[in-house]
């Protein structure tokens, strides 16, 4: 089995502009302005120290969202195992000697910012996994040899992660990995034989887990356990949630938000408080806005022939949905706190960024949609 060629058509940058998805590119920009806006109502109705700069980020994360789309196609899947190695580099060094923050190390201080490595793995396992399942044939997908490989270069940085640790982090990249394996073929009777294994594993896991991680299971279970300590986050977040109403109490008058009983409001919390002033109604539109974004993700990767671009859709797609459902079910107490941040909503350079490029590489990927794939022998 020889290199993979694709046959691409209209290939110009001018004809990708023209073809480019304008409606999603509208989505993406509208869930901007609605992060900046409820930035700035989290500074009581000031520009600093969130709002200013988190509009400032997503014009440049824009421009690489662009960049992103205009690549060739070609080189995203030349390229898919040198990024996976390199990031994966990244994460040694980062365990090796790596930026601590927040009593995690999860950072490279490059002077003037600092890279986590963790979220270009979130693009590099995607790219890793696409590029080694396009070449393979039912039947090595469906041997225990076959998946072997890719299994442990996902389990790989999902350990070193950890590690640093950043469990939402990990658990992001496994149930990404999963829905990937899921999506080329693997049979169910493997995953279903995975999870059982982990079931078993978790007693002996749990004692692996650091103190304040099992404080956020145990809180989780019962948030009145330690009302003002472990507690108060998700107790806070839905007594915000209960009093926003149907309609909410209006733009900047979320009482819980400005008189500081809601924690983490321009990051983890965000839609808490967002949900305070807009009311369910205006929660609802926001996930609807969410769920357009996955949908037209999603059909992109329908509508691909090319098996490659697909599956990368369809990993980053998945990486975005699992940004969206854990932030919003842990703030509404229904998963436990595990620091997951809602996208271009949420104030956060790191996570602008990657979301961003994961979207120009979606975008390139579904520019390239009726490229033809075909093996040399």
């Amino acid at each position: 089995m020889g290199e993979l060629s694709f046959a691409t058509s209209g290939s110009g940058i001018k004809q990708k502009f023209m073809r480019m998805s304008y409606s999603y590119i509208f989505l993406i920009m509208l869930l901007a302005i609605i992060g900046t806006m409820t930035l700035y109502s989290a500074a009581d109705g000031n520009w600093q120290p969130w709002a200013l700069k988190h509009i400032c980020r997503f014009g440049l994360a824009f421009l690489l969202m662009l960049g992103m789309a205009m690549i060739d196609v070609r080189q995203y899947y030349k390229f898919a195992y040198v990024f996976y190695f390199i990031t994966l580099f990244l994460l040694i060094l980062v365990e090796a000697g790596g930026h601590i923050g927040m009593g995690a190390q999860r950072w490279i201080n490059l002077g003037l910012f600092k890279l986590q490595p963790s979220e270009l793995m979130k693009i590099g396992l995607v790219l890793f996994i696409a590029r080694y399942f396009s070449l393979m044939t039912v039947q090595g997908i469906q041997s225990i040899r076959g998946i072997l490989i890719p299994a442990v270069l996902a389990l790989l940085p999902v350990g070193l992660i950890i590690l640093e640790p950043d469990l939402g982090t990990a658990m992001m990249l496994l149930l990404t990995a999963t829905i990937m394996f899921f999506a080329v073929g693997v049979q169910w009777w493997k995953f279903i034989a995975v999870a059982v294994l982990g079931g078993a594993a978790l007693p002996i896991a749990w004692n692996f887990l650091h103190e304040y991680q099992k404080n956020r299971v145990l809180t989780f279970l019962d948030p009145e356990r330690d009302p003002l300590g472990t507690g108060y986050h998700i107790i806070q977040s839905k007594i915000a949630f209960g009093s926003g109403g149907l309609f909410g109490k209006g733009f900047l008058h979320g009482t819980q938000t400005h008189l500081n009983f809601l924690p983490e409001k321009h990051t983890d919390f965000i839609f808490t408080m967002f949900s305070e002033e807009f009311g369910m109604l205006g929660s609802l539109s926001l996930l609807f806005i969410n769920l357009l974004v996955l949908a037209m993700g999603y059909l992109f990767a329908f509508r691909c022939r090319n098996y490659f671009a697909r599956l990368v859709i369809i990993g980053l797609n998945t990486n975005y949905f699992l940004y969206v459902f854990i932030n919003i079910a842990m703030v509404m107490g229904v998963l436990p706190v595990v620091g997951v941040p809602l996208p271009l909503i949420s104030y956060g350079g790191t996570v602008m960024f990657s979301i961003m490029a994961s979207f120009g590489i979606i975008l390139c990927m579904s520019l390239n949609q009726n490229a033809a794939m075909n093996f040399d022998d």
